[in-house]
């Protein structure tokens, strides 16, 4: 059973790595997802030494495979479940471990399904398992076969194997933590949509981050140029007067940095709409204390506030719960669908076809479960 792949790396070997790995280690490290993460593992562990198979496993709960991946389809599952739960068990949190130390002798290892299946398709010599923990979990697992053909591993070439661990260690976390952060995020939108408060998000070099659809909704409004005109129905540009004012809180950002002060809080800006009165903007800057390399972001939050003064409806509590499942422009119709306006009144306010009103109380009625513009008034008031 004993390998040259089981001799320890000498001390003090030099840990010069080969040119040819600098290229799939950049490319390790610029991995956002599963699929580029593992294109990355396949081309770092080939530049680094010769494999005839490479299989990859993620999510481990806590020790079966729900994402399995690898360089040769297999009739059998290549990762040996059983031996490497009885190993850890004796051996917790091993980083790197040769296939033939999880069995008793030679006999149990050339029995084993992993050997069957595995190693005897692909006329495999030695392997390797490569696994990487957070705390007590078990992340992830690579195994690296070498066939007959090829020559084991130096201790030089285990020193590389070392260094690789602790480099796809650091990709694999950086992208453990992106792939929670993005599900936040997901959710987090998802949240957002339904309220109904129109937020934008800017970068410092104002590009959008992030725009719900109410917001959408309020920058087609914005440029509307009369009350009669259609709904812009495409995705309208953010109005210039607010990204004017942005530019300025930037420039006064920028001037109060370079004259030592911390900016950390210029005020909230309102930009109103320069013709229609009750359209406004509010600008805010924000940055948290956390990130101290980061420039700050723009807060954008509309308001109109014409559908409540020009109509004399104001929600109270209990029809805001289901203001909240309507888009900014349904609120506006059922506001003047509870006011007593027709179907034709309300496209005549709104600059919309009467279909399209239609469509759109047709929309509203499915979201709140009414069968009738008595029973939205009833549920609104």
């Amino acid at each position: 059973m004993a390998t040259k792949w089981q001799r320890k790396a000498i001390p003090g070997v030099q840990s010069v790595l080969d040119p040819l790995l600098e290229k799939p280690l950049l490319r390790l490290h610029a991995a956002t997802d599963v699929d580029s993460f593992w294109k990355a593992v396949q081309n770092v562990i080939q530049a680094a030494l010769p494999t005839c198979f490479i299989g990859l496993t993620l999510q481990h709960s806590p020790i079966l495979p729900r994402i399995a991946k690898s360089t040769k389809k297999l009739s059998v599952k290549f990762f040996p479940i059983m031996a490497i739960q009885k190993y850890f068990s004796t051996h917790p949190h091993r980083n790197i471990v040769f296939i033939n130390d999880l069995f008793s002798d030679a006999r149990h290892f050339r029995r084993s399904s992993f050997y069957r299946g595995c190693m005897a398709p692909v006329n495999g010599r030695c392997a390797i398992g490569l696994f990487f923990w957070d705390i007590r979990h078990l992340l992830a697992a690579i195994i690296v076969v070498c066939n007959v053909q090829q020559r084991e591993p130096w201790p030089r070439e285990m020193g590389m194997i070392r260094h690789l661990h602790a480099q796809l260690q650091t990709a694999l976390r950086r992208l453990h933590s992106r792939s929670r952060e993005r599900a936040v995020r997901i959710a987090l939108e998802q949240l957002m949509r339904r309220v109904p408060l129109p937020t934008v998000l800017l970068r410092w070099n104002l590009r959008l981050a992030y725009r719900n659809q109410a917001a959408t909704e309020s920058c087609a409004l914005w440029q509307r140029r009369s009350p009669g005109e259609r709904f812009i129905k495409t995705k309208a540009p953010l109005p210039p007067e607010v990204l004017d004012q942005c530019r300025v809180l930037k420039n006064r950002w920028e001037q109060l940095s370079l004259s030592g002060f911390a900016p950390t809080n210029l005020g909230n800006e309102t930009v109103h709409h320069p013709t229609r009165h009750g359209l406004r903007a509010r600008i805010s800057l924000k940055q948290t204390s956390s990130a101290a390399f980061a420039r700050p972001h723009f807060l954008i939050e509309f308001e109109n506030l014409r559908p409540s003064t020009a109509t004399g409806h104001q929600p109270d509590g209990a029809s805001l719960s289901h203001l909240v499942r309507l888009t900014n422009q349904e609120q506006h119709l059922a506001r003047l669908v509870c006011d007593g306006c027709s179907n034709q009144e309300i496209a005549d306010e709104t600059g919309s076809s009467l279909e399209t009103v239609k469509k759109h109380l047709r929309s509203i009625f499915s979201k709140l479960e009414v069968p009738s513009r008595c029973r939205l008034m009833a549920l609104m008031r």
